[in-house]
C-alpha cells in the first residue's frame, strides 16, 4: 500500500494564507500570533492543523484544497449583542433620545411584529453578518423560533434569547416561549445553536420577576443576556429604587450572576461595578457605534480590560446603529477609546482584534470552541483578501485589519467546517430572495404603525 493511500482523508485544507489570531497554542494570552504562510486544516467540523506552510502529509489528502495566497485568515468576528431582526426598522427611527425612540417609534411598531417579520429580518441580518466576517451573534428579541429558523438555514452561529419584560401583560407566556426555545433549539442545527435566558434590563425587569428568571435558568442549566447600565437614567433610576444600589450591584445582590451572564452596554459603571464584573464573571458587549448614536455614553473599556473582566463587541440592533459590521466596531472601540482618554496606546490594534474574535467568545461563554484558530477549537474562518489599495503597503497586516480593512474584503466564511461563502458567493442563501422579501415585509410592517 502506497504513502499517500494511508493518509486519511481531510475534510478542508486552507494553504498559502497569512494566519492572525489570538494564541494559537491552548493556555496562550491574548497576543497576537501571525504565522506568515500557514496552512489550516479541517476535518469533522474542528480544526486539526493551524501552522506553517506545507501542513504535514497526514492533512495533504483534503477533500477540498484553497488557495489563500494573498489572504488573511482570521478567526470568525463575534457580534456579541444584537437584535437580529430589527435589521427590518433600519433607518425608521434615527436621531432620537434613547427612551423617546424606544416608548414612541421602536415598542409600538414592534406590537405589530408577527414570526413571518422576524424570519425575513433575521434572515437579513445573517446576510449581512456573513458578508461581513461575523460567524457568530449573540441575539435578543421576539418569536426567537424564528431567528433559529433563520440561523439554521443561513449556516451561521447563535446564541438566542428570547427578550422578557416584566411591565408586558404577556410577560408569562414570553418566560415559557423563552423555556421552550431553550429546550427546542440548544444544541440544534448540528450544534450551532446555543440559548440562554433574556430579561431585558432591571428597570424593566423587577427582582421578583427575575426569581422567576432564575428558577428556569437553574432548572434548564442556561446563563443570561441582559442589558445592564446602559444610560446615566437607568443608573440613577435603580439608585432611588434600590437602596443605593447601581443595576450591577443590584443584580449582585439578587444572585443573578450566579449564572453565565452576558451584560449589554455597562456604560455607566463605578469601580465597584467593575470589580463585581471581574470577580463573577459577567462577560460585558460593548456597543460603542450604538453608544454613540444614541449618545448614551462611553462605556471605561480600558478599565474593564485591566480589571480583568471578559469584554467582546456587539453592534447593537440595525435601528440603532445601523449596520452590522463587527469590523467597524473594533475600529471604533479602538479610535473611541483613544480620544476618551487622550491615548493613542490605549485598544491598539490587537487588543482591538482580539475583543471581536475572542473577547467576544469568553464573553458568551464559549471561548473553548470559538474565537480563535486553535487545534481542537471549531472551524469558524475567515479569508480576507489583502491585495486591494487600501491594505497597501504591506507594513503591519495586524493593524491593518483594525485601521485599514473593510469588511466587504471578506472572501470566504467557513462556519462549523463548512463554506457558507466562497469567493463572495453565498453557497445557501438567495441573497436575492431575502433582500426583496425583507422590503417588503419592512414596508408593509411600517405602514402599520
Amino acid at each position: 500500500m502506497s504513502q499517500a493511500a494511508c493518509v486519511k482523508k481531510t475534510d478542508i485544507l486552507i494553504e498559502g494564507a497569512t494566519i492572525i489570531s489570538p494564541g494559537l497554542i491552548r493556555g496562550s494570552d491574548e497576543s497576537i500570533v501571525v504565522v506568515d504562510e500557514g496552512s489550516i486544516a479541517i476535518d469533522d467540523e474542528r480544526i486539526v492543523y493551524v501552522g506553517p506552510s506545507p501542513a504535514p502529509l497526514e492533512f495533504q489528502n483534503a477533500a477540498k484544497r484553497i488557495d489563500a495566497s494573498g489572504l488573511i485568515a482570521l478567526p470568525g468576528f463575534v457580534n456579541a449583542h444584537t437584535h437580529a431582526a430589527m435589521t427590518l426598522l433600519r433607518g425608521y427611527a434615527d436621531d432620537m433620545v434613547l427612551m423617546e425612540w424606544l416608548e414612541e417609534k421602536i415598542w409600538p411598531i414592534e406590537a405589530h411584529l408577527d414570526s413571518e417579520d422576524v424570519y425575513w429580518g433575521a434572515m437579513l441580518a445573517c446576510v449581512e453578518m456573513i458578508r461581513a466576517g461575523v460567524t457568530t451573534f449573540a441575539d435578543q428579541y421576539f418569536f426567537m423560533d424564528d431567528t433559529a429558523k433563520a440561523v439554521r438555514d443561513s449556516g451561521i452561529r447563535a446564541c438566542l434569547s428570547r427578550g422578557l419584560i416584566a411591565t408586558s401583560p404577556n410577560s408569562a407566556e414570553a418566560l415559557r416561549e423563552n423555556i421552550e426555545l431553550c429546550q427546542n433549539w440548544d444544541g440544534a442545527a448540528n450544534g450551532r445553536i446555543t440559548t440562554m435566558l433574556g430579561p431585558h434590563a432591571p428597570y424593566t425587569c423587577p427582582p421578583d420577576f427575575l426569581e422567576k428568571v432564575m428558577e428556569a435558568a437553574e432548572e434548564f442549566g442556561v446563563g443570561m443576556h441582559i442589558h445592564l447600565s446602559e444610560t446615566s437614567g437607568e443608573v440613577e433610576e435603580s439608585r432611588a429604587k434600590h437602596a443605593g444600589m447601581s443595576p450591577i450591584e443590584l443584580m449582585d445582590s439578587i444572585g443573578l450572576f450566579r449564572f453565565q451572564t452576558l451584560a449589554a452596554h455597562c456604560v455607566h459603571v463605578s469601580p465597584g461595578d467593575i470589580e463585581i464584573l471581574s470577580a463573577k464573571g459577567v462577560g460585558v458587549a460593548h456597543n460603542p457605534g450604538s453608544n454613540m448614536k444614541i449618545a448614551s455614553g462611553i462605556a471605561p473599556v480600558p478599565a474593564m480590560l485591566k480589571a480583568g473582566v471578559k469584554v467582546g463587541l456587539g453592534t447593537d440592533g440595525a435601528s440603532s446603529n445601523n449596520n452590522l459590521d463587527l469590523l467597524e466596531e473594533a475600529r471604533l472601540a479602538a479610535f473611541l477609546h483613544k480620544l476618551a482618554n487622550n491615548d493613542p496606546t490605549v485598544i491598539p490594534a490587537g487588543q482591538a482584534l482580539s475583543m471581536a474574535t475572542l473577547g467576544g467568545a469568553k464573553a458568551m461563554g464559549m471561548d473553548s470552541d470559538i474565537g480563535s484558530l486553535e487545534l481542537g477549537k471549531k472551524a469558524d474562518i475567515i479569508l480576507l483578501d489583502v491585495n486591494k489599495p487600501h491594505m497597501y503597503p504591506k507594513h503591519d497586516l495586524t493593524s491593518h485589519v483594525i485601521y485599514s480593512a473593510r469588511s466587504s474584503d471578506v472572501t470566504t466564511v467557513i462556519i462549523n467546517g463548512k463554506p457558507v461563502m466562497e469567493d463572495g458567493v453565498l453557497t445557501d442563501i438567495d441573497e436575492e430572495e431575502v433582500l426583496r422579501t425583507a422590503e417588503e415585509r419592512a414596508k408593509a410592517l411600517v405602514a402599520k404603525a
